[in-house]
């Protein structure tokens, strides 16, 4: 007589979860970034899953791989780029990517300017990227219908064929604008048919803004002394309503030329500095931004 069959050991999800590593890549994404809890609470969602489906794998339960592909809507400077890195590495972690790199482009590195550039051009992305991460920002300008002659389709067709038949050694990113993204898609059935996941990454607040900034500040061994930072609080107010606000990135580039401002001022003065007076940056050094001066843009766009 055989013997009953053995029921399936139990594995320790706990354990497993540990001993990928993956709880290191989840806390590094949580010290990293800012709010941005919804896409926090995504990302580990997303990495539960890949951990259920190994260890159903192992289980011998028959299952469907996963679709990995994935969309990262939102502004810019909202952390896409960086969740993409962490996700690459849980990936590797999990056994779902040989080499847990990311290749980011655009456009520009995937369509050619004339018959018979583009193919080769995508394809020599595609080949960088593989066992890895393809990260395309602006997705959407790979397809341009009001140009007939525009390449971007060539290189659309190509990805969806890789996409498709690749899709255990590449993992592709589209990241761009919500509403263009979706247009996007509308126009491109078959590139949506392929993304399994859809993650929005929302502006950062006031608070979090002003929490980025001291976070910079701090990498950069300089602070805001009190007042410096109760204006920069007014600055980020006067900056959100202006054009061309990016979040994180309008963020730094804002305390780039605060600190521009700091040296020329210590310059100037032609005084003894001490470390305390090359690591504060006061409240003259954000105020002469010229969001607080509009009349002065008014002026200068009259000329």
């Amino acid at each position: 007589m055989n013997a009953p069959d053995k029921a399936p050991a139990a594995i320790d999800l706990a354990a497993e979860f540990r001993d990928a590593g993956v709880g290191e890549v989840l806390d590094a994404l949580e010290r990293d970034l800012v709010g941005l809890a919804p896409v926090k609470r995504r990302v580990r969602e997303i990495a539960a899953l890949l951990l259920v489906d190994r260890v159903r794998q192992r289980l011998g339960l028959a299952t469907e791989p996963p679709s990995l592909h994935m969309s990262f809507t939102g502004n810019p400077g909202t952390g896409k780029t960086t969740v993409a890195l962490r996700m690459a590495e849980i990936l590797q972690r999990l056994g779902y990517c040989r080499r847990g790199h990311v290749v980011a482009v655009t456009r520009d590195d995937l369509v050619g300017q004339y018959i018979g550039h583009t193919a080769p051009k995508t394809k020599e992305v595609l080949k960088r990227a593989m066992g890895g991460v393809l990260f395309i920002d602006e997705a959407y300008y790979l397809y341009r219908p009001e140009n007939e002659k525009d390449y971007g389709q060539e290189a659309i067709e190509i990805l969806l064929q890789v996409m498709e038949n690749q899709r255990d050694d590449l993992v592709v990113i589209l990241a761009g604008y919500a509403e263009r993204m979706e247009r996007f898609f509308e126009s491109n059935p078959g590139m949506k048919s392929r993304i399994a996941h859809h993650v929005d990454f929302p502006d950062y607040d006031d608070g979090e803004l002003a929490e980025i900034a001291e976070r910079m500040l701090a990498g950069w061994n300089y602070r805001f002394d009190e007042a410096a930072r109760a204006a920069f609080a007014e600055y980020v107010v006067l900056r959100r309503g202006r054009p061309h606000f990016a979040n994180a990135r309008s963020i730094r580039n804002a305390l780039d030329r605060m600190r521009l401002r700091q040296a020329l001022r210590l310059f100037d003065a032609g005084a003894t500095v001490d470390a305390d007076a090359l690591t504060t940056l006061t409240e003259a050094d954000v105020r002469a931004s010229r969001h607080f001066h509009p009349a002065d843009d008014s002026r200068a766009a009259a000329h």
